[in-house]
């Protein structure tokens, strides 16, 4: 068996859009087991090749249906930072390949309507979405995940409600 520790992190983005309140987008995520909240910001993998920005853009557009037009770029995090996967699910997700990821963060405001929020895709992650507050996310993620959105919402805590 593989130990977790020699493995790698998958590169990843991530985005906390806020809205002109300063409440964030949370989006529930379609996998969640019945009964579960795994409510999350968007974020995903980069492609090969591709810029942090780029992929952050990009990754929006697919889980919300907001284009960069509709947004204002503000902040992004100063640093890479990492989570490790619970043992159940190492060896699972990534093809195994990933013992967490390494991420790095962006805010951005929102500059449209509600209506122009689009969580139903070719490939959709969420089954809803809500604006809420930076604690409320914080306590609304998984908890293996629960330390990046605290430091994430740390390093953004100033520009938000």
């Amino acid at each position: 068996m593989t130990q977790p520790a020699s493995l790698p992190y998958r590169p990843c983005v991530g985005v906390m859009l806020i809205n002109a309140a300063g409440q964030i987008f949370a989006g529930q995520r379609l996998d969640a087991p019945d009964g579960v909240a795994a409510w999350q910001m968007p974020q995903g993998g980069i492609d090969n090749g591709e810029k942090n920005r780029a992929a952050a853009l990009r990754e929006l557009w697919e889980e919300t249906g907001v284009t960069a037009d509709l947004v204002e770029f503000i902040a992004k995090t100063d640093d890479w930072v990492t989570y490790d996967l619970p043992p159940d699910l190492l060896g699972k997700v990534w093809g195994g390949k990933y013992r967490g990821q390494r991420q790095k963060w962006f805010l951005y405001r929102f500059l449209g309507r509600d209506d122009q929020i689009n969580i139903t895709s070719d490939h959709p992650e969420f089954s809803q979405w809500c604006w809420i507050g930076a604690d409320e996310m914080i306590s609304s993620i998984v908890p293996f995940k629960r330390a990046v959105y605290t430091q994430v919402v740390a390093a953004f805590r100033k520009y938000l409600a």
